[in-house]
């Protein structure tokens, strides 16, 4: 299966430099699935990367990793890279997803207005925690991962052409087994839950949720 993938990777603060260590597991298990991988890294996360990548390859997936709000998605030092007012080339894709906050809310809209098959983020905040002395070690942060793990399932998922329907279901199974999970546990994970909670109440979809990467 061959196909083109996308992925936005600021690292200019805490939550970016977070989001950007989780999503590197995706960037292997693309390649080996045959993806020719654009890897928009910490700099290259701007906005004439981002457009040229789009115009050259046409990704059948895009990942964005980055600050947001309901009407745009943000790069490298907060360099808005889409939004409602972007060309309408760049929001005619196949699948986005938005790892940002409230996206969902109103580009995701104009993305399938302008012809997206299917934009997956969240409405309103993505919460997640971590623990301050894992900073430099983000993936051996396991309060990080009751959060970050169920969004890198997500893409995995897609990655290996299952449909956006399936990859929610199996993303938003693995948030409601997270937040079982700290409510079972001690005051401090019980604490933990309300954002899971959160974040599976906002994590949604606009389009066609049968589409896939291929076929």
């Amino acid at each position: 299966m061959s196909f083109n993938f996308l992925i936005t990777r600021p690292e200019h603060d805490d939550t970016t430099f977070y989001l950007s260590n989780w999503c590197k597991d995706t960037i292997k298990l693309a390649e080996e699935k045959g993806a020719k991988v654009n890897d928009l890294h910490r700099e290259k996360a701007n906005k004439s990367e981002f457009e040229g990548r789009i115009f050259k390859s046409c990704p059948e997936f895009i990942v964005l990793n980055g600050h947001g709000n309901e009407n745009s998605v943000t790069g490298h030092k907060n360099q808005e890279l889409i939004s409602v007012e972007s060309d309408e080339k760049i929001l005619k894709l196949n699948i986005i997803y938005a790892i940002s906050c409230r996206s969902a809310k109103n580009l995701g809209k104009k993305c399938i207005e302008k012809g997206t098959k299917c934009y997956v983020g969240y409405t309103d905040d993505f919460i997640f925690v971590y623990e301050k002395e894992k900073i430099s070690r983000p993936l051996t942060d396991e309060t990080a991962k009751l959060f970050l793990e169920p969004s890198k399932l997500f893409i995995e998922t897609i990655i290996k052409n299952n449909s956006v329907k399936d990859s929610l279901e199996r993303s938003k199974k693995k948030i409601q087994e997270n937040f079982i999970k700290t409510l079972s546990g001690n005051e401090q994970e019980t604490a933990l839950a309300r954002y899971l909670w959160w974040n599976l109440r906002n994590f949604t979809f606009h389009g066609n949720q049968e589409v896939k990467i291929s076929g």
